[in-house]
C-alpha cells in the first residue's frame, strides 16, 4: 500500500536508524530509497506497457532482441538482461506464444537455442518504445539533466558494488553523459 506523501516513511526510517546506530543511518537511508524508486518505476511503466501486453521484462527482452537484429542465445540473452536463464526462458516463452518471438536450434551448435524477434514483436517493441518515451520512462518531471546526474550517482554505487568499473580504471566507460537543455 502506498505512504501518504506527506508522511515520508524514508525519513522517518533515517531518523530512527541514526537514533540508534548513526554510523549507518544515511546508508540505510539510500539503500531504502533505491528500492522504493525502483518500486514506483516498475509501477508507472508497466502501467505505460501495459496496454502492450507487456510487463517490463517481456520489454526488455522484445527491445534487446530488436537491437540485436539477427538472432541471439538465449545464454547471451540472460548475460545481456542481467537475469538468470530461467528467467529468459520465461519471458521467451510468452513471447513465443503470443508469436512475438520464435525459437530455434542454433545451426552451428546444437545445444544453443537462438531467439528472434518476429515481424510481429518488432512492432510491438516499436509501439511500446514510443510509449515509454513518451512517459520519459515515468521520470517527465525530471530534467534531462536531472536524469543524467541521477544516472552519474547511480553508476556511482553500481561501480561501488563491482558491477562496472570505476572511471580511470582499464575498462571504464565515460561517467558524464553528454546534457542538452
Amino acid at each position: 500500500m502506498p505512504s501518504s506523501p506527506s508522511f515520508d516513511s524514508i525519513a522517518e526510517a533515517h531518523r530512527q536508524w541514526n537514533a540508534r546506530w548513526p554510523e549507518h543511518a544515511d546508508h540505510m537511508a539510500t539503500v531504502t530509497s533505491v528500492m522504493r524508486v525502483q518500486q514506483l518505476l516498475l509501477s508507472r511503466i508497466e502501467e505505460t506497457l501495459k496496454p502492450y501486453g507487456l510487463t517490463f521484462a517481456a520489454y526488455e527482452a522484445l527491445q534487446l532482441l530488436a537491437f540485436a537484429r539477427g538472432a541471439l542465445p538465449m545464454g547471451k540473452m540472460g548475460e545481456r538482461l542481467m537475469v538468470h536463464p530461467a528467467s529468459v526462458t520465461n519471458v521467451v516463452t510468452r513471447l513465443e506464444q503470443r508469436g512475438l518471438v520464435e525459437r530455434r536450434v542454433s545451426p552451428d551448435d546444437r545445444r544453443v537455442v537462438l531467439a528472434r524477434i518476429t515481424s510481429a514483436g518488432q512492432t510491438l517493441a516499436w509501439q511500446a518504445t514510443e510509449a515509454l518515451n513518451e512517459s520519459s520512462f515515468g521520470l517527465a518531471d525530471l530534467t534531462r539533466a536531472q536524469a543524467v546526474e541521477a544516472t552519474a550517482h547511480l553508476r556511482d554505487i553500481r561501480a561501488a558494488l563491482g558491477d562496472v568499473h570505476r572511471p580511470g580504471q582499464a575498462g571504464a566507460s565515460p561517467r558524464d553523459l553528454p546534457v542538452h537543455p
